[in-house]
């Protein structure tokens, strides 16, 4: 059974299609070809050079590095994924997050994409993304607060995000972060 997600989605790729002329696929190649290495420079090149919108822009650039579509691995699969390797002790820490994170509401979707997992009420309020074999970067989408102390502005780790927070010990799952991440969760419903 589809999701609400997958069926915006659905309708989002067929909008661009209508009002492009060329399939969320189609560009996905095109964006390819140009070899880009970072997301903001293929949303940048499709808005700048052909005049897509920035969610459509969003969704193809995420098309192109394989987090949707038919190359996408399903959602177990990318959480394994992410997990793999050296970065398998991070796991630990979040289970430990996405435990706390449940007891929000049961209204939240955990939507494990190629190289993080989006946390999704009516919109995404946060993301869990293993950044490095030793740190869990914990993206928070924290509208009128001021960075602070490890409450830190996302800058260019992720731009659909306002703030980040560094997890690389359980010591860092406290209070504060689980406050800040209930406060996003609050302002997404």
């Amino acid at each position: 059974m589809a999701t609400a997600i997958d069926k915006a989605v659905e309708t989002q790729m067929k909008n661009i299609q209508a009002s492009t002329g060329k399939s969320v696929e189609q560009w996905a190649k095109l964006v390819k070809a140009q070899k880009f290495e970072k997301h903001g420079e293929m949303v940048k090149w499709l808005k700048e050079e052909h005049g897509i919108g920035h969610g459509n822009a969003n969704l193809i650039a995420l098309t192109a590095r394989g987090e949707f579509g038919a190359e996408a691995p399903a959602g177990d699969d990318l959480l394994g994924a992410q997990y793999a390797g050296a970065k398998a002790a991070l796991k630990p820490l979040y289970d430990d997050l996405a435990k706390k994170i449940a007891k929000f509401g049961g209204d939240i979707e955990f939507s494990p994409k190629k190289t993080y997992v989006s946390l999704r009420r009516k919109k995404q309020f946060a993301l869990i993304q293993p950044s490095t074999a030793t740190r869990l970067d914990v993206g928070i989408n924290l509208k009128g607060v001021a960075p602070a102390g490890k409450l830190e502005a996302s800058g260019s780790f992720n731009a659909m995000v306002s703030h980040r927070v560094r997890v690389e010990s359980a010591k860092d799952i406290n209070a504060e972060l689980v406050g800040w991440l209930k406060a996003a969760y609050d302002q997404a419903g």
